[in-house]
This record gives C-alpha cells, sequence and structure tokens, in this order.
C-alpha cells in the first residue's frame, strides 16, 4: 500500500478487544452500553461448588481450599450494563460520546438527544427540526458527532449535503447553529440524482479538532472548521459509478449509508464501497489505494493486493469492470485504531480486521 499509512502494505491477521466500552443501538430504538472485556485465566478450586459447577452439599465440607487461577483460551466477553429507551420516535443513526467522558449525544431522523451515562431514563432535547406540519419537512438528520476536545461543540448533518456546527453554551435548545457547511452545487452537473448523492451520511471529527470529515455517496470531504463555503480537501471513491446513478437508484443501493475513519495521527482516510473494496486516501501525498476484504482471496497473513477498476471497454489483467462490480457486497462500516496501523472493516456480514505488516 504505497503512500497510504506510511507506505506499508496491510496483512490478514486477528485482533484483541481491550477492555473496551462500547454502545449498540437495538431496533426497538433504545441505546445499550455494553462492557467489553477478555479473559485467560479461570478459577479452580471452589469451596461450594464442584468443577463442573454444581453446588456441593455443605455438609459434606470438610476443609477449605484456597481457588487458584489457570490459564485457559482467550475468550472475549461481552456484558449489558446499562439500557437507554424511551426517547427516540425514529431509528437511531448515530451515537457519539463526548470529550468529558460523562455526557454523549444520540440522533435519530429529526431530533439529537443529550444523555448522561450514569442516568438512564431522561435525556436533553438539544435539537429538534420536526416542523409543525410533517409536509413541510425538507430535510432529516443523517448523522452527528461530538467535538473531540470541546465538550459544548457537536456537529450534525443533513441530507440536503450540510453540516451545522452548533455550541450547547448558546442556548439550551441548539435550533440556531454557530456554524454552517455547504459547497454550493455546480448548476452545469444537476441531475435528477445530486440531491440525493449529496445527503451525508458520516461525519467524523478529526482527532486534532481543526478539521472535519463527511461522505456523501461518490465522495469524501475535508472541512476546514474555519471555512464554511467549501471543503479544503475532496476524494472522490467511485466517481465511475456515477453513469450507473439510474441503476443504482433502481436497486436502492444509491441509498446505501457508507461510514469513514481517519488514521490516528489524522494523515490518511478510509472509507467503503462495492465489491468488499475499502478506499485509504493519504492526505500528504494524495495517493490513493483500493483494497479487498474477502473470504475467497484473504489467507491468514496474507498480504493484500491493490485493485482497480476499469470502466473502458479494454482491461489489465489485475483489473475489474465497472460492470462486474457485485453491488450486494458492500463495505459500510470501517474503523481505524486511534494509536496504531489496525484496521476493521465489515463487509455484509463478516467482519475483517488487518494490521500493519510486520517483517
Amino acid at each position: 500500500m504505497a503512500g497510504v499509512a506510511g507506505g506499508n502494505d496491510f496483512q490478514w491477521c486477528f485482533s484483541q478487544v481491550k477492555g473496551a466500552i462500547d454502545e449498540d443501538v437495538a431496533e426497538d430504538k433504545t441505546i445499550k452500553l455494553w462492557k467489553i472485556g477478555e479473559r485467560d485465566k479461570r478459577a479452580e478450586g471452589y469451596n461450594l461448588k464442584d468443577e463442573d459447577g454444581r453446588l456441593r452439599d455443605p455438609f459434606r465440607i470438610t476443609s477449605l481450599r484456597v481457588p487458584v487461577l489457570m490459564p485457559m483460551d482467550l475468550m472475549v466477553e461481552a456484558s449489558p450494563r446499562r439500557v437507554f429507551a424511551n426517547a427516540h420516535t425514529y431509528h437511531i443513526n448515530s451515537i457519539s460520546v463526548n470529550s468529558d467522558h460523562q455526557t454523549y449525544l444520540s440522533a435519530d431522523d429529526l431530533r439529537i438527544n443529550l444523555w448522561h451515562l450514569e442516568i438512564t431514563d431522561r435525556s436533553f432535547n438539544i435539537v429538534d427540526i420536526k416542523p409543525a406540519n410533517m409536509e413541510e419537512l425538507t430535510e432529516v438528520i443523517t448523522a452527528a458527532e461530538c467535538h473531540p476536545n470541546q465538550c459544548n461543540v457537536f456537529v450534525y448533518s443533513s441530507s440536503k449535503g450540510t453540516i451545522r456546527l452548533c455550541d450547547m453554551r448558546t442556548a439550551a435548545l441548539c435550533d440556531r447553529h454557530t456554524k454552517f457547511f455547504e459547497e454550493p452545487e455546480d448548476p452545469s452537473s444537476r441531475s435528477f440524482f445530486s440531491e440525493i448523492i449529496s445527503s451525508i451520511s458520516d461525519v467524523k471529527f478529526s482527532h486534532s479538532g481543526r478539521y472535519m470529515m463527511t461522505r456523501d455517496y461518490l465522495s469524501v470531504k475535508v472541512w476546514d472548521l474555519n471555512m464554511e463555503n467549501r471543503p479544503v480537501e475532496t476524494y472522490q471513491v467511485h466517481e465511475y459509478l456515477r453513469s450507473k446513478l439510474c441503476s443504482l437508484y433502481e436497486n436502492d443501493c444509491i441509498f446505501d449509508k457508507f461510514e469513514c475513519c481517519w488514521n490516528g495521527s489524522d494523515s490518511a482516510i478510509m472509507t467503503g464501497s462495492y465489491n468488499n473494496f475499502f478506499r485509504m486516501f493519504d492526505r500528504n501525498t494524495r495517493k490513493d489505494i483500493t483494497l479487498e476484504a474477502s473470504r475467497e482471496s484473504s489467507k491468514p497473513r496474507a498480504t493484500l493486493k491493490p485493485r482497480k477498476v476499469s470502466t473502458g471497454g479494454k482491461r489489465k489483467k489485475d483489473e475489474i469492470s465497472v460492470d462486474s462490480l457485485d453491488f450486494n457486497k458492500k463495505i459500510l462500516h470501517t474503523a481505524w485504531h486511534p494509536k496504531e496501523n489496525v484496521i476493521a472493516v465489515a463487509a455484509t456480514n463478516n467482519l475483517y480486521t488487518f494490521q500493519d505488516k510486520i517483517n
């Protein structure tokens, strides 16, 4: 993967979860807080139960023993700790933990709520765009995220391709934004699909807090928080699909919501595409690479090879024709480790983890 993430290849490997806390959004519009940990030892030699777990008769216990820890195969455990419910009418599209580590945001199509991690039965509504007459609704909220350093600042994106930055210090209900980010549309390129493909499916602050990244259907854009009129960087993810928007509309793929993520140093970004492809862009060299996550082409510790999509009639041996892409195989979710070159991509019902090649 020359030119991306330090110029090293990525290889298949297994990753371990280290005592993380995650939040899961259920179909019943509730939020669940999970504690994730790992265990590689088990206790043996209990006094009140046998090795198979059955309770012993206390009258038959004639001596006391000290349990000992014995090694076992590594096991990852996830246990639910809290359930936050009854605050959303529509499906939740975003969860973002605040930098104060005490509060978090949850967003659906029309509202954004602020929660305290220790309080499960109530939240504060900080954004509400629901009109009195639903026929007057012109846009919906598509994503929201807290600023990584300033706990009073958050952004949310809309289906119209706009981003609003809000400051919770100005008012309890942030109906009025502090900054409004929007790129003017080129009238010459407007089409029936313009409004659909301009809808923002994900927004992510950089780790430094200076920039934010947005993902629409065809591109990834990087914005400077100090410049609202246009993005400072634009990366085309799969521009070759522009000629196929009609068929993508007919099979509903045009409504797919792709996520995006930064690497730990904010020097590279990653997002998904179709055919189990995912794309990486180096912000310093402006080089990009396309990789594939599939069980057929990936063996343990095998180096991933760059993939290319051909749009013309003739194609090289290592290229795949745009007409041969499988739109049922898509990578919508991606994540990059905040400190190491370890990534995770979700392809259909499989989760793949890759790490920097170890010599």
